[in-house]
């Protein structure tokens, strides 16, 4: 029986740990390891529930979301464009100006040190544009 995840009473950790344990499949062991990656990758990392039932993860911005699919898990990088990705992860949403997808498929393996790698970049630039002074508008 699947368990209720829409109480605002709930922590966002818990409605994660419910979410992948209700997928109870390849997507759920997935969604599993990637938050572990995440949380490697980013110690204190804030977890949070958004737009109706995804995971998010953030420092000081968003880093990523994690959403679960029928044939896929998708992982998405609010601010994907504009980070390296030497090991070439991203395969998904490659045409917007901003945002940049992995989509994991059953069976396949995502190379945890470039995702970490990946991870750890996002959330320096989260940090960077926090650190930036803003402009004072012309009057």
């Amino acid at each position: 029986m699947k368990q209720e995840i829409s109480s605002s009473d709930v922590p966002a950790s818990v409605r994660i740990d419910r979410r992948i344990a209700d997928l109870g499949d390849w997507r759920g062991e997935t969604l599993a390891r990637v938050r572990a990656l995440i949380k490697e990758a980013v110690p204190g990392v804030e977890e949070e529930w958004k737009w109706m039932g995804t995971p998010v993860w953030s420092s000081q911005g968003i880093i990523c979301t994690g959403e679960s699919y029928k044939a896929h898990v998708k992982l998405t990088f609010l601010k994907g464009a504009s980070l390296d990705d030497p090991s070439g992860l991203f395969n998904s949403s490659l045409d917007g100006n901003a945002r940049r997808a992995i989509d994991i498929h059953e069976g396949e393996e995502l190379d945890a040190a470039a995702f970490r790698a990946l991870i750890r970049a996002a959330a320096a630039l989260n940090a960077a544009a926090k650190a930036k002074p803003k402009r004072a508008k012309a009057a």
